[in-house]
C-alpha cells in the first residue's frame, strides 16, 4: 500500500501529464490512458500511485482539452453559421468567456455526481442482471435518441447514415491484431487509432485549409443567470449517470443526451450556446466519476481511464469489447479514487482557468498549418505506437470516416457507434 505522501505526488504528476495532453489538439483522453498503461511497468512505483497517477491525467486532460478545440475549429466566413456553440463565442470574442463556463460547468456537475456516484452504483449493482439482459434495447435506444436530437430532417438522415458506418467500422476494426511498441505485450489495443482517427484527425484536417481570423478575446462576465447555469450543469450530471454505467457510450454522447436539459439543442443564442458549454463540460466530468465508481461497484470499466485502470490492476485487457469486463478491479479503493478525482479536479479548475486561458491568446496569433500538421503527424505516430504499422492504417481509415459528420449535417457523436453499435448487435 502506497503512503498518501507518494499517492500525491504521482497525482501531482498525472495533473501535469493531464495538462501537457489536454492542450495538445486532437489527442483524446483514451489515447493518453493507453499511452500510461504502456508506460506504467516501468515506474518504479506501488500500483495504486501509478492508478492515482492514470485517474489525475485523464481527469484534468478532460477539463484542458476544451481550449485547443475552441482555437482550432474556429470556422471561416462561409461556414461560421453551423460552428458549434463554442466555436460561436470564440468567434464574438468570448472565448475567455466559454472557459470560464467550462470551469462553472465541471466544477457544479464533480460536486453533483460525487454526491450521488456511491448510492447509484450500489442500485445499479443490484440490478446489474438486467441491465446486462436489456442492454442491446438499451444502446439502441441511446442510438435513436442521439437521432432523434437532430435539430432537421436531414441532420437526423445524416446521423443515422453516420451510426451505420461507424457500425461497421468498429466490426471491421476493434478485433484486429494490434503490436504496438508504447504498450505492454498482450495490452495492445485498436481503440487509440479508432478514436484519434474519428474524433481527432478530422477536426484538425478541416483546419487545415481553414481561413477565419480569431478576434481578440475580451470578455470575462458570464452571460447566463444562476439558475441557468445550475440547470445545464445537472443536466450534465444526469446526461453522466445515465451513460457512465452503460458500454461503449462516450462522455459526447451523454452532453448531447444532456442538452434538451440545458436549452442547448434549440435554436442558436445568447443563452442557447453559453448552456451548451457548461452541460457539455458538465456531462465530461460526471461521467468520468459515474465510470470510476462503475468499476468500483460493478467492477466494469466504462472509460478509457477505467479500462486502463483495471489493466493495470491485472484484470482486463484494453483490447477487449467494452460488455466483456464484468468482474475487473481497480487498483485504489472507490473513495480513494473518488478523492483523486476532486484533488484533480480542483487543480484542473485552476489550471484551466490560468494557462487555458493565456494557451488561447497565444495559439490564436500563431500559423495554424504547422501547427495541424504537427499534431496529426503526432496523432499518426502514436496510433503506430499503440497497434502496429495496421494501427496506422486504421487510423487513416477512421480519420476518413470522421470527416463524414459535417458533411451530411450531423453530430460526431454519432460515431461512438463504432463501440455501442458491434456491442447492440451482439458482438
Amino acid at each position: 500500500m502506497a503512503s498518501p505522501t507518494i499517492t500525491l505526488a504521482f497525482a501531482l504528476c498525472g495533473v501535469a501529464l493531464g495538462t501537457l495532453t489536454g492542450l495538445l489538439p486532437g489527442l483524446h483522453v483514451n489515447s493518453v490512458a493507453f499511452l500510461l498503461v504502456g508506460i506504467a511497468p516501468g515506474i518504479d512505483g506501488p500500483p495504486v500511485a501509478v492508478g492515482a497517477a492514470i485517474l489525475a491525467a485523464g481527469v484534468v486532460h478532460t477539463f484542458l482539452s476544451i481550449v485547443p478545440g475552441l482555437v482550432l475549429g474556429v470556422p471561416d466566413a462561409a461556414t461560421a453559421p453551423g460552428a458549434l456553440p463554442g466555436h460561436r463565442l470564440v468567434l464574438a470574442g468570448r472565448g475567455r468567456e466559454a472557459i470560464r463556463l467550462s470551469a462553472v460547468g465541471s466544477g457544479v456537475a464533480l460536486l453533483g455526481s460525487v454526491a450521488v456516484a456511491l448510492p447509484l452504483s450500489r442500485v445499479v449493482a443490484a440490478g446489474r442482471e438486467w441491465l446486462l439482459a436489456a442492454l442491446p434495447i438499451l444502446l439502441a435506444l441511446v442510438a435513436a435518441l442521439l437521432v432523434l436530437a437532430e435539430p432537421t430532417r436531414r441532420a437526423r438522415l445524416g446521423g443515422v447514415l453516420c451510426l451505420c458506418v461507424a457500425t461497421a467500422l468498429g466490426f471491421l476494426t476493434l478485433d484486429l491484431p494490434a503490436t504496438g511498441a508504447l504498450t505492454p505485450r498482450g495490452a495492445a489495443s485498436m481503440l487509440a487509432p479508432i478514436f484519434g482517427g474519428l474524433f481527432g484527425a478530422p477536426i484538425l484536417l478541416d483546419a487545415v485549409d481553414a481561413d477565419g481570423a480569431i478576434p481578440p478575446q475580451e470578455g470575462t462576465t458570464l452571460g447566463l443567470s444562476g439558475s441557468e447555469t445550475l440547470r445545464a450543469a445537472l443536466s450534465g450530471v444526469g446526461g453522466g449517470a445515465l451513460v457512465g454505467y452503460l458500454p461503449g457510450v462516450s462522455a459526447g454522447v451523454a452532453a448531447v443526451l444532456a442538452l434538451g436539459g440545458a436549452g442547448g439543442s434549440g435554436p442558436a443564442g445568447r443563452g442557447s450556446d453559453r448552456a451548451y458549454v457548461v452541460a457539455t463540460s458538465g456531462a465530461d466530468t460526471a461521467t468520468a466519476v459515474f465510470a470510476v465508481a462503475s468499476l468500483a461497484v460493478l467492477g466494469a470499466p466504462r472509460s478509457g481511464v477505467t479500462v486502463a485502470l483495471s489493466s493495470l490492476a491485472g484484470a482486463g485487457s484494453p483490447s477487449a469489447p467494452p460488455s466483456a469486463s464484468m468482474g475487473a478491479t481497480a487498483p485504489i479503493p472507490l473513495l480513494e479514487m473518488l478523492l483523486v478525482i476532486v484533488f484533480a479536479a480542483g487543480l484542473g479548475i485552476a489550471v484551466l482557468l490560468t494557462v487555458g486561458e493565456r494557451y488561447l491568446l497565444v495559439v490564436r496569433r500563431l500559423p495554424r498549418r504547422p501547427l495541424v500538421l504537427g499534431v496529426l503527424g503526432l496523432l499518426f505516430a502514436l496510433s503506430v505506437g499503440f497497434a502496429g504499422v495496421l494501427g496506422g492504417a486504421v487510423f487513416c481509415l477512421a480519420a476518413a470516416v470522421g470527416l463524414l459528420p459535417p458533411r451530411v449535417g450531423a453530430r460526431r457523436v454519432h460515431l461512438m457507434g463504432v463501440l455501442f453499435g458491434p456491442i447492440a448487435l451482439g458482438w
